[in-house]
């Protein structure tokens, strides 16, 4: 294994900086710990089993996942407690039937549709979960409607060969869209509040035990209150952003991915630089930052990692290929750039990063695969 060194690097490569890494784990995991809460992180932000390995080290034997793609991936590499995290698709019934041959596996549904094709499954039993919207409003059955949900349910229990009933869950997402740490401390709570009275109500239906189980990396890293709930499924948190950032949910030095892009150009007189890192690399994911719409911040190279951010710098266009760095006067005399340079750009969203680019360069000098790129390139 080689040292890293930033003079090997010529194209977009996304550097992962693995302590960081593996003190997020360990924090959340530790937290689950206290709140005695089944962990299963979703593996969707960083989609490696390298990584999945850290995780094992902190006694996870469960994990969340994106797809059924995902899941077999997962399932290839040891995993053997998987749950997909997205409504199920009737068209890989024939997949999911034979995932649930080889791991104990836990899908989501949200219309008697789902179940009736779960029911003409072969394999061993499903856990089965009931999608909740809580308040998000991407997919899953309103949190008030009760008579579709006890509907749902009691087709899923008149199944018990093919179908276990394991309760209710969400994914808290207007978390991201809040505006302050006590905002998404409320909508956390409001959260379990919701679920907590769904569940009561199919209970005094004669449905149940349920269990509940949440997610969102907002919620879960910054609540101390988890009543009502059995299980969390946080999964940016291994990473961070400079969304989680924006929100005041990690610190900078907690953010454990930085794309770094060679310099291309530099144009002082309008106080911008060009960088070899577009949309295809950080993809078009854009947060607020100080006023200002940005698809990542910008450090530097400094001994074997980063710096902190370059005050009033940051990626204001892209193009496919193309990164526009907003890069005023000041910052120039302070912190130059040069053609040949590299800058790093602290990604808006890591999992979306981790998408575009498929890899990692870890700063030991590791190069790590994933499921998008699974022969690590040289």
């Amino acid at each position: 294994m080689m040292k890293f060194t930033f003079a090997s690097i010529e194209a977009p490569t996304l550097l992962l900086d693995e302590q960081v890494a593996r003190a997020n784990i360990h924090r959340m995991a530790e937290k689950a710990r206290r709140f005695r809460l089944s962990f299963r992180p979703h593996f969707k932000t960083h989609q490696s089993a390298v990584i999945g390995e850290w995780f094992k080290r902190e006694g996870v034997g469960q994990i969340t996942v994106s797809s059924v793609e995902m899941a077999e991936y997962f399932a290839d590499n040891g995993w053997q407690d998987i749950l997909i995290a997205f409504s199920l698709n009737v068209r890989q019934i024939e997949r999911i039937d034979a995932l649930a041959k080889r791991v104990h596996l836990g899908v989501l549904v949200e219309n008697i549709e789902a179940v009736r094709a779960l029911a003409a499954l072969e394999g061993p039993r499903v856990d089965v979960w009931l999608k909740i919207d809580i308040g998000a409003h991407r997919t899953g059955l309103d949190w008030r409607e009760l008579q579709s949900g006890a509907e749902i349910c009691r087709a899923v229990k008149a199944n018990p060969d093919r179908m276990f009933l394991r309760g209710l869950l969400t994914h808290s997402g207007h978390t991201y869209e809040a505006h302050s740490k006590a905002e998404i401390l409320a909508l956390f709570a409001e959260t379990l509040t919701r679920l907590q009275s769904l569940k009561r109500e199919l209970d005094a239906l004669g449905i149940g035990p349920l269990e509940i189980s949440v997610g969102d990396t907002p919620g879960c890293t910054l609540a101390e209150d988890f009543a009502g709930a059995n299980e969390i499924r946080p999964g940016n948190f291994v990473f961070y952003d400079v969304h989680q950032l924006s929100l005041g949910v990690c610190g900078f030095r907690e953010i454990a991915v930085a794309v770094a892009c060679p310099v291309v150009a530099v144009h002082s007189e309008r106080e911008e630089v060009v960088i070899y890192g577009g949309a295809v690399h950080l993809s078009k994911e854009t947060i607020a930052w100080n006023g200002d719409m940005t698809y990542g911040l910008v450090a530097l190279p400094q001994g074997e990692g980063w710096s902190e951010p370059v005050q009033d710098a940051y990626v204001a266009r892209v193009s496919q290929e193309h990164g526009i760095l907003h890069y005023p006067l000041a910052a120039m005399e302070r912190n130059p750039l040069r053609v040949g340079d590299l800058a790093l750009v602290i990604p808006a969203h890591s999992c979306l990063a981790v998408q575009a680019l498929g890899q990692y360069q870890t700063l030991g000098g590791v190069k790590i695969r994933t499921l998008l790129k699974p022969y690590a390139q040289a």
